[in-house]
């Protein structure tokens, strides 16, 4: 994921040090990776004395937004930034071809199947259900149920490894 600033104005030591804050923020539903490797900061700029960070939720219903808003808020300011905005935007849409690569290690380790790239396609009912299985990645799996615990996630059974696992699923 590309580090936008779109403020010429900000020293490129500040645009470090606010993204190194935001490395440090963690998604609240997978805390290994964090939002910038979940691709939902959209971009950093200043509004006057104001450092403004814009964030594309994964799901418009998201319930850790309020969370989210919260986190970035402190992690920024305790790198010396006094007035923080975090800034809720819906275009574009977030997208799981955001996730970086790291991001996608990630998730698989967190026990997780990653979501498969989707393009400028968007995802495609077989995304959802040729799903490797992240413990021994067979691609011999059932989908049990789009609805898993969270809107991002779907239920599925390993036929190899006898293990149910969640998939992140692609969007």
């Amino acid at each position: 994921m590309k580090r936008c600033v779109t403020d010429s104005a900000m020293s490129s030591e500040a645009a470090e040090r606010i993204w190194s804050a935001l490395e440090s923020v963690k998604d609240p539903e997978i805390p290994p990776i964090s939002v910038v490797e979940l691709g939902i900061i959209a971009d950093v700029s200043t509004d006057g004395p104001a450092v403004v960070v814009k964030m594309t939720p994964t799901f418009a219903g998201c319930p850790a937004l309020d969370l989210l808003r919260e986190q970035i808020t402190r992690a920024v300011a305790a790198a010396g930034f006094d007035d923080v905005r975090v800034e809720v935007v819906f275009d574009p849409p977030w997208s799981t071809d955001r996730i970086t690569p790291e991001g996608l290690r990630k998730i698989k380790e967190f026990g997780l199947a990653p979501p498969e790239r989707c393009g400028s396609a968007g995802a495609t009912v077989e995304a959802l259900q040729r799903v490797a299985c992240p413990y021994c990645d067979s691609k011999d799996t059932t989908l049990e149920s789009i609805f898993g615990p969270t809107l991002c996630r779907a239920i599925h059974y390993c036929n190899a490894c006898l293990q149910s696992f969640e998939q992140f699923k692609p969007v």
